[in-house]
């Protein structure tokens, strides 16, 4: 009996410190809550699924993963153009026009044509006739005297195998300026009014007339209408 009795205090000691330690697990249990406030604890997990499309919170923009927008890139060959035919009507190239920003993108490509340099310009008149006479004087939107004209062009240049690509661009003319008018190719280089050495005269300053206003291009080779 003696061995009995010293044994149940030792038994009704640890029973309460079990009891505590099972309320102190069912309290913490019970009363936390979840939290998406940014810098707390993570929530506690429940059963419920995520909402569709919810934010994960590793941040995709922050990752490179905002797909949602992008820039355009310019497309300047998707305006207008012009078929580049020589003066017996056949097909030598082609010329297209578009914006890219706030001026004008120029994509010439041709062949058959003479090695070297030509002078290019857009012209007043949409009529390629003859020997392109029809097509007038450079295009001028400005001042009429205003030299280099609003309508001309860098020089074409055409390797040994006959054929020549350009690409350039101007803001002295608009999209709408050019409609309707047409585009030459002239059988030398233009010398956009850098007037040599025979053009001075005695007493004079510059450049004759003619230089001024065709810079020395020569014959007009080929010529389209632009539309």
């Amino acid at each position: 009996m003696a061995t009995s009795t010293s044994r149940r205090p030792s038994w009704r000691t640890v029973t309460p410190v079990l009891a505590v330690a099972v309320f102190g697990l069912a309290a913490c249990s019970n009363s936390q809550e979840s939290t998406d406030v940014k810098g707390t604890t993570p929530p506690v997990w429940t059963s419920s699924p995520a909402p569709a499309g919810g934010d994960s919170g590793h941040g995709d923009k922050g990752h490179g993963g905002d797909h949602g927008s992008t820039t355009p890139s310019p497309n300047p060959a998707s305006g207008i153009r012009a078929e580049l035919k020589d003066s017996t009507g056949g097909s030598i190239g082609l010329a297209t026009f578009g914006v890219e920003g706030t001026h004008l993108v120029v994509t010439v490509e041709a062949h058959g044509l003479k090695p070297g340099f030509h002078g290019l310009h857009i012209h007043t008149t949409g009529k390629c006739e003859g020997d392109f006479a029809s097509a007038g004087g450079h295009l001028q939107t400005g001042a009429a005297n205003a030299h280099p004209a609003s309508g001309d062009l860098t020089s074409l240049q055409v390797i040994a195998d006959g054929t020549g690509k350009l690409v350039t661009y101007t803001d002295t003319v608009t999209l709408d300026q050019i409609k309707g008018k047409s585009i030459i190719i002239h059988a030398d280089a233009d010398n956009f009014g850098n007037v040599p050495a025979r053009y001075t005269r005695e007493g004079g300053t510059g450049a004759d007339e003619t230089s001024l206003t065709t810079g020395d291009a020569g014959a007009r080779v080929a010529c389209g209408v632009i539309g």
